[in-house]
């Protein structure tokens, strides 16, 4: 019995040390298993990925915003392609009254720069837009109107822009948007050759009191009614063509005419017995007149002008009506 209880407790001792060392197993399989856990975890935090982005990038990764920076490469082609769109869009919305047309109003009675000759208006500001037409891919049409009727036509649609030896003056500005301007005017006084007027300073003499004719609305009537009528030294007597203030003056209903130097020439060499004036009157600058909500159209126009500017194309323009002398 006693052997019996000898061999029962070496059994058990040898079952309970067959568990010990069953414990000290798994315990080092675990702790194996740790150790090869950390490295991986450090190669994931130490990856090129981390080294080479910043950290805003990683914190995008982290929260799946990869996508969207995906997509802001993506948007940066599809802004590129929204530029080249607006280029399109900006040719396209070139508007025009009528579809392939450059409608021109002027006053043709303003030699050299608008007048009819062989059933055609032709002169420098006819050469000029027929280039900047050219230019555009339209076709010019040129429509005769009164002088003052042009600002009217622009801002109300009927015409594109206005070409008639126009002025850029701060009441004009008010309507519509101009060019650049493409030419210098000049105004000068025409008088007969017995006239007691023999230079401008005789217009401003204190005692002054001539009858003036001028253009309606241009910048000779402007001048003449703020610089003489307004302080009593002068009535200024306005018509509808320069054409007609000149047969005024022929008539002895005027004593002097203020129009632009160009014109006054043409006046002059059709009309015996009538000069210039040595002084100038005013210098000013001439531009197209085109409507403010039309911006397309005035860049277009503008960017066409300058570059007729710039290769000479207006310069020979002028220079074929213009004397150098």
């Amino acid at each position: 019995m006693k052997k019996f209880r000898k061999l029962l407790s070496i059994a058990l001792s040898m079952a309970l040390l067959l568990l010990l060392l069953a414990a000290c197993g798994e315990t080092g399989t675990q702790n194996s298993t740790s150790p090869s856990s950390s490295p991986d975890e450090t190669e994931v935090s130490d990856s090129p990925l981390d080294l080479d982005e910043d950290d805003d990038l990683d914190t995008d990764a982290e929260n799946g915003d990869d996508e969207d920076f995906n997509f802001e490469e993506e948007d940066e082609d599809i802004d590129t392609d929204d530029d080249d769109e607006d280029e399109d869009i900006t040719d396209e919305t070139i508007l025009t009254v009528t579809e392939g047309l450059l409608i021109m109003g002027t006053n043709a009675g303003f030699p050299p720069y608008e007048y009819w000759e062989d059933g055609t208006i032709v002169g420098i500001d006819a050469e000029i837009a027929a280039a900047i037409a050219d230019k555009l891919g339209l076709t010019l049409r040129i429509d005769d109107m009164d002088f003052t009727s042009i600002i009217a036509a622009v801002t109300t649609g009927r015409i594109d822009m206005g070409m008639a030896g126009m002025t850029v003056t701060e009441a004009r500005l008010e309507s519509v948007n101009f060019t650049t301007s493409y030419a210098t005017g000049v105004q000068v006084v025409i008088i007969k050759e017995s006239s007691p007027i023999t230079s401008i300073d005789d217009l401003f003499e204190e005692d002054a009191s001539y009858d003036i004719g001028v253009q309606v609305s241009t910048t000779g009537d402007l001048y003449t009614t703020w610089d003489l009528e307004e302080e009593g030294l002068a009535t200024v007597h306005r018509f509808v063509r320069a054409a007609d203030a000149v047969m005024a003056l022929v008539s002895d209903r005027v004593d002097c005419v203020v129009i632009d130097n160009e014109p006054a020439k043409s006046f002059v060499a059709a009309t015996p017995g009538l000069i210039i004036l040595d002084t100038e009157y005013a210098v000013e600058d001439y531009a197209i007149a085109i409507a403010k909500e039309n911006d397309a159209l005035l860049n277009a126009i503008d960017t066409a002008l300058n570059e007729l500017i710039a290769d000479g194309t207006v310069q020979t323009i002028v220079d074929k009506y213009i004397s150098s002398d």
